[in-house]
């Protein structure tokens, strides 16, 4: 054994030195021999067209599947877009609501009473009745908030508020309504959350 090699080693470097060398040897051969004989140039010229063509069948292949996948993935951007584009105008509709709502809570039984500032009330309770069709055509629904469990994804939690009453975790108090646009949430609920006393 020299330089670390065996005679295994040896034999095995040998038999690849041979091949390289019968390799490059039939590729000489091969070439003199193509000179002589057109139909093995044409052979090789057919067997590389072939792989060029294979090649080009491949990259057109590849080309038509990337363009299907932006055309669809293109198509669900157009649908979302569609379906979501009102949803800046809700948010902004929903702060209207909130003032209407807020308004109508505020009129005590005296001023409901009274001819003309019931006729006027009238009209606020028609004009928010209107809104809330408008939402409902739109898909936009309002979040059930108080007995419901709080719900991170829908509900935003302002304080919590020690009761027996009620199961920690469990709403209790809804300071804002929240409200979905379809499957997607438009504004949370700002609730109020049960817990022990202590």
């Amino acid at each position: 054994m020299t330089n670390g090699m065996t005679d295994e080693d040896k034999l095995q470097d040998s038999e690849q030195a041979g091949r390289r060398n019968a390799a490059a040897e039939a590729e000489e051969i091969r070439k003199e021999t193509a000179d002589a004989a057109p139909e093995l140039a044409e052979h090789d010229r057919l067997v590389e067209l072939e792989k060029a063509l294979e090649d080009a069948i491949s990259k057109a292949l590849y080309a038509t599947a990337e363009t299907q996948n932006v055309r669809r993935r293109l198509e669900a951007e157009k649908v979302q877009a569609a379906a979501y584009a009102s949803a800046a105008f809700a948010r902004d509709m929903l702060a209207i609501k909130d003032h209407l709502d807020r308004a109508l809570a505020a009129v005590s039984d005296e001023l409901r009473d009274d001819k003309v500032a019931s006729n006027f009330l009238d009209g606020i309770e028609a004009t928010v009745r209107e809104l809330e069709a408008a939402f409902a055509r739109q898909g936009i629904t309002r979040i059930d908030s108080v007995g419901e469990k709080l719900d991170p994804h829908r509900h935003q939690a302002m304080m919590e508020i020690p009761t027996e009453d009620t199961e920690p975790g469990t709403i209790v108090d809804e300071m804002q309504a929240g409200y979905m646009l379809k499957d997607r949430l438009l504004r949370p609920a700002l609730v109020g959350v049960a817990k022990a006393p202590e």
